[in-house]
């Protein structure tokens, strides 16, 4: 028996939900592109109405409802995005939606699914969790359950972009690099690449802490596994789905793993370089290439998918600080200095010597060395790179001020 989706229906999908989604732009990137040896392209999915992908599946699950079916309405659990792009076009099409989100979802994607006139319930750890009382409204309510990244319906929307970068391209591109959450996305892509340009490159990118499509290959069907915490929450599924596993395994070439280091990496390149902000399931494809898990693909042309952009603000803010420290670009140190007269001058000077500059200093006068003529110094310093800061360290130890970076 053929696995469903198939192609026909994917490209009765991306017809059937035009006039209900964003075509977004697939763009070169220059700078991107020299910073990683390849051509890269990027397809900015973050830029729907409700910031992500999901809208594909959701909008066309939707349409094909029964009249009896979108009387009684929809539900979902979702970390947020399906959530999103359900309570979206349900207000859109008139079709009431319930969705139940695990308690850590995000508020930002909370609080926009009640804006967009869903019903919201906040119900266990993860998505397995809050599905289980979902299913309580199927059977309690009629309510029909739109499967996030399983269902027939949901996996052919998703492909829909698949057709989308293929006729934006200039050229047939070697690769496209995407997220993989629950493998919906991936298996509805790569069938429509694969059975439209089979030359080119299908590959998925996992978070270290969350790899639930490797595992079920590594088994050979979905399995449950146990999660780390991840920046990429959109991505943390612990189990993948069965039909959107066995429609990827016959067409997906590739799945690596990135770090939390190399997401956060990603979300401030996506950031400075192309003036988007995406979340971290968003730029895991953009990590892969930061992680340098791809070196296959330096010459090639590469299109990374930017999938979501719902990042919750309080963690940008941690998110940037945290890859501007990855790169060298603010350092903290701890050395010690005369308290008297002209010693923080001292310090000051000799960094401004080096154009570093003086983010945050602070004194330790109680916990420090009981020499009560100096005093510990913690500082904050801004700059360029790694050799840069090096050769400030080298310069304050120079000048009288051995530093002990921490």
């Amino acid at each position: 028996m053929s696995l469903r989706p198939t192609y026909d229906e994917v490209v009765a999908a991306a017809a059937r939900i035009s006039d209900g989604i964003v075509r977004t732009p697939c763009s070169h990137s220059p700078i991107l592109s020299q910073m990683f040896g390849c051509e890269v392209y990027t397809k900015m999915e973050y830029l729907q109405e409700t910031g992500s992908f999901k809208e594909r599946g959701a909008r066309n699950a939707l349409l094909l409802l029964s009249d009896e079916q979108k009387r009684k309405g929809v539900v979902a659990a979702s970390a947020g995005n399906h959530a999103l792009a359900l309570a979206y076009h349900g207000k859109l099409l008139g079709i009431p939606v319930r969705v139940v989100m695990p308690t850590v979802a995000p508020l930002v994607k909370q609080e926009r699914c009640r804006q967009f006139g869903a019903e919201v319930e906040l119900f266990g750890a993860n998505i397995a969790e809050a599905k289980t009382r979902a299913d309580e409204y199927v059977a309690r309510d009629g309510m029909t359950y739109v499967h996030g990244f399983d269902g027939i319906d949901v996996i052919a929307g998703a492909g829909s972009m698949g057709l989308e970068i293929l006729e934006q391209m200039p050229v047939a591109p070697d690769a496209i690099v995407l997220p993989v959450g629950g493998a919906g996305l991936i298996a509805g892509l790569a069938l429509a690449v694969k059975t439209k340009a089979p030359g080119v490159q299908v590959i998925g990118v996992e978070p270290d802490q969350c790899a639930s499509y490797l595992a079920a290959e590594a088994n050979g069907e979905p399995v449950m596994i146990e999660m780390g915490d991840s920046l990429g929450d959109g991505l943390a599924v612990p189990r993948v789905g069965d039909n959107a596993f066995a429609l990827a395994r016959q067409h997906v070439d590739k799945v690596v793993t990135v770090s939390e280091q190399d997401i956060a990496l990603a979300i401030l390149r996506i950031l400075e370089v192309e003036k988007g902000v995406v979340e971290g399931a968003g730029a895991a494809g953009l990590a892969a290439l930061v992680g340098d898990k791809l070196p296959e693909l330096r010459g090639k042309t590469v299109v990374i998918v930017l999938c979501g952009g719902n990042i919750d603000p309080a963690v940008l803010g941690r998110v940037i600080n945290y890859g501007l420290r990855c790169d060298w670009r603010l350092v903290r140190f701890r050395t010690v200095i005369s308290d008297r007269p002209g010693g923080l001058e001292k310090l000051t000077k000799a960094i401004a010597e080096k154009a570093a500059s003086v983010k945050q200093i602070s004194h330790e006068r109680t916990f420090g060395q009981p020499n009560f003529s100096k005093v510990t110094i913690s500082c904050i310093v801004e700059t360029k790179d790694k050799t840069h800061a090096s050769e400030l360290i080298a310069h304050l130890e120079e000048s009288g001020m051995p530093c002990d970076l921490f």
